[in-house]
């Protein structure tokens, strides 16, 4: 699934000075987040936030961990520019532009790594590749991603139109944990928390999609203006899947928890056993369907 990743970096710079006023859901996962760092019992020295994009996750764990060098890495400078801007001079964050795919730090240089819905836009071998190596023996991996069924309506509503690839392809379940298991991440455990939001019309949802950076980053996405006919094919195949609250845009998000391997694990080879999995931990996950 190649991504286009000049034009990720472009989408979420033009995207950073509102960002954050957009993008309710984002935080809310961010909060989702932060409540399964209960599971890391020693405070982190050091903590990378992967995909930090303005920067509110990291001052989060800034204000948990004070003590702690917590830094801010996206691949869209502006909105590391954001984060600067919204940082405190009591609670510095550490700024660093770069992509996740090839992160700029030596091996085993942090002990918490977090990332949040920055996963959708990586190629997940790579990504948690270099997750692996920058995490120090035995520390933490806490991250989550959009899944396939993520905006399913629109989805839907698009192929009514005509063939184009016009809404992100987003990685299931299994393949996330293919590759944690393929890079050695100890016993991973992934589970689904499950929203739907609601808008007056498909624009409004578009607009809001476009006001966060999150468009179509798809190598072989649709090129070009859209016609006229086919938009208005579109809305109209929308408009079928209309409730009393409006029009429904589901979002799915797989949440990864995991541990580095010890110095020296082998690697699994491209796709892991499921049957790794903690049913039983994923079980106890708290599900929930905001309304």
């Amino acid at each position: 699934m190649p991504l286009d990743r000049a034009r990720i970096r472009a989408a979420f710079t033009r995207a950073a000075v509102d960002y954050e006023r957009s993008a309710v859901l984002q935080g809310q996962v961010g909060d989702l987040l932060l409540e399964r760092l209960d599971r890391v019992r020693e405070p982190p020295a050091r903590v990378l936030d992967a995909g930090a994009g303005s920067g509110r996750l990291a001052r989060l764990l800034k204000r948990r961990w004070p003590q702690a060098e917590v830094v801010a890495l996206d691949l869209a400078l502006g909105m590391l520019q954001q984060a600067r801007r919204k940082g405190s001079w009591w609670r510095p964050l550490r700024c660093i532009s770069g992509d996740a795919q090839a992160l700029p730090f030596a091996d085993a240089s942090f002990d918490l790594l977090v990332s949040n819905l920055c996963l959708q836009w990586c190629d997940p071998h790579a990504v948690f590749r270099e997750f692996r190596r920058v995490l120090r023996p035995s520390g933490w991996l806490l991250a989550t991603s959009f899944g396939p069924d993520t905006l399913r309506e629109l989805r839907a509503a698009w192929r009514a139109a005509d063939a184009g690839a016009h809404v992100h392809v987003f990685l299931d379940l299994h393949d996330l944990g293919d590759a944690a298991l393929a890079q050695g991440f100890v016993d991973p455990v992934l589970d689904v928390e499950r929203f739907r939001l609601h808008y007056p019309d498909a624009r409004t949802l578009m607009r809001e999609l476009k006001g966060i950076g999150a468009g179509n980053a798809l190598g072989e996405r649709a090129r070009g203006l859209t016609g006229r006919a086919a938009f208005a094919r579109m809305l109209a195949a929308y408009e079928c899947e209309r409730v009393a609250q409006g029009l429904p845009a589901s979002y799915e998000v797989i949440f990864v928890q995991a541990q580095a391997p010890q110095a020296g694990a082998p690697l699994r080879g491209p796709r892991g056993d499921l049957a790794s999995f903690s049913l039983e931990s994923m079980r106890r996950q708290l599900r929930r369907e905001p309304r």
